[in-house]
């Protein structure tokens, strides 16, 4: 089977149809996901006081195992939502759900109580990622997305400024209650603003006619199955054991059935198009995560910088993104997507390298650190937006959700299961005693997965820059 129709971008709503105020959309869109990112940033902050209070540290891991296994499932769920009803329900449904899941986390007494809440919160944030995917494409014209995406990668990337010192204060002088209570605000604002256009989007879908030729939605079946086929990847991530060897046995199992079915046709020969851009997001995703999670260990373990400069260290990457995203929107950078994907991983697989080096060799300065994490950043702000911003333009109207589904999967997968390749590098090699050896191998191995992703981008094909035809 052929990859269907991916030679005709999405139109977007006419100016006299568009909704009530594309600002306003904007800043709704944007508001939301500041909660999102604010809500996961400050949430593992707080965690590990949450769980000692509430008696669950022995089950510590569940609470972002369920959030990533809601996230996973809603993601397909809601690409079959808005293909269907278009992405406006969908988007106040998964705020709704959202904030019912702050609600349950932040009134909990129990360590039950509290992963149910997270569980929710990963159904909402599913949802919610899918629907402003498509409510981008269907809002704003091909020219307008490149600075949507700019404007939404700043959203994500801001909190990571503020996210763990207002959790930490608000832990140490409420309560860690009050980091889940405190989202709940935002959301209702970005709530409100998007409102408005929603109802409005919400009765020019039902007055467009069904597309008969659409793809299948996506199995929920198979949503099912991933999701908890990465759970039990990620917690073999975490072990030594014949435990964890039966657990990533058999997630791997589930990934070869279920996998295939929410991804394009032609997923499984790695066709040119869509398939070859997911798989690259998951590779991007999953080397930048897997790689972000040690880079401050390794300099309190092996340098003993302290945490704020540690901290620091991801900020200059944070920079790096904005700067990476700002960079893709520019009408005067008439580079092919394609290519931009391409140079944003291999950024990233430079940067990571050049982290590497620092963790091997204990004799250059630790800010080198700083100055590779700013080319990993530059790497992802490249290819994350270029990624997205491929998916619409290879996808029909019809399928943009199920499409935007399986790139947020890719992604949500990507990450899971690379953070448990190097968990699992690092609890075998940590006890050696040998931290060079441990954090360097983390990283080089996280770059190599970046390379592959530079190699993955080749097959995409010639994807056009919005500017160029414009």
């Amino acid at each position: 089977m052929s990859e269907p129709r991916t030679s005709s971008p999405p139109a977007p709503l006419a100016p006299a149809d568009r909704p009530v105020s594309q600002r306003r959309l904007a800043i709704g869109l944007c508001v939301n996901v500041v909660a999102i990112a604010f809500e996961t940033i400050a949430v593992a902050t707080a965690m590990p006081v949450a769980v000692r209070a509430v008696g669950g540290l022995n089950s510590y891991a569940w609470a972002f195992s369920l959030f990533a296994i809601g996230m996973l499932f809603a993601t397909v769920v809601a690409g079959r939502l808005c293909d269907r009803i278009g992405p406006a329900r969908p988007l106040l449904i998964g705020l709704g759900v959202f904030a019912v899941g702050l609600v349950i986390s932040g009134t909990a007494e129990t360590m039950l109580q509290l992963v149910g809440g997270r569980f929710v919160q990963g159904l909402g944030s599913g949802v919610l990622n899918t629907a402003v995917f498509v409510c981008v494409a269907q809002a704003f014209s091909p020219t307008q997305r490149p600075r949507m995406f700019t404007y939404l990668s700043t959203a994500w990337v801001v909190p990571s400024f503020v996210g763990p010192p207002v959790s930490a204060w608000l832990t140490e002088h409420l309560s860690w209650h009050w980091v889940f209570f405190a989202v709940i605000p935002l959301t209702v604002f970005g709530a409100l603003l998007v409102l408005p256009t929603m109802l409005r989007m919400i009765r020019q879908h039902e007055q467009v006619d069904p597309q008969p030729d659409a793809l299948k939605p996506a199995s929920l079946w198979a949503g099912a199955l991933v999701a908890l086929a990465a759970a039990a990847l990620q917690l073999a991530g975490q072990r030594l054991d014949l435990e964890a060897l039966a657990l990533a046995v058999g997630g791997v199992a589930a990934l070869a059935v279920g996998l295939p079915a929410l991804m394009p046709p032609g997923f499984v020969r790695f066709r040119r198009g869509l398939s070859p851009v997911i798989v690259t997001r998951g590779l991007l995703a999953g080397a930048f995560v897997g790689s972000e999670a040690f880079v401050p260990l390794m300099l309190v373990e092996q340098r003993h910088v302290p945490l704020v400069l540690a901290g620091a260290v991801l900020t200059a990457g944070a920079l790096g993104w904005t700067s990476g995203s700002w960079l893709q929107s520019r009408p005067w950078l008439r580079i092919r997507r394609d290519r931009l994907i391409t140079f944003g991983c291999l950024s990233l697989a430079l940067g990571l390298g050049g982290a590497a080096v620092v963790g091997f060799v204990p004799a250059i300065p630790y800010p080198f650190v700083a100055v590779s994490w700013v080319f990993a950043g530059l790497g992802m702000g490249l290819a994350t937006s270029s990624t997205a911003l491929s998916v619409m333009t290879l996808s029909v109207a019809a399928e943009q959700g199920r499409n935007a589904a399986s790139l947020n999967l890719s992604d949500s997968l990507g990450s899971g299961l690379f953070l448990g390749a190097t968990g699992t590098i690092f609890a075998a090699l940590h006890p050696t005693g040998d931290l060079g050896l441990t954090f360097g191998t983390v990283l080089v191995a996280m770059s190599v997965v970046a390379a592959l992703g530079a190699v993955a981008s080749l097959r995409i094909g010639a994807v056009r820059n919005e500017f160029a035809v414009h």
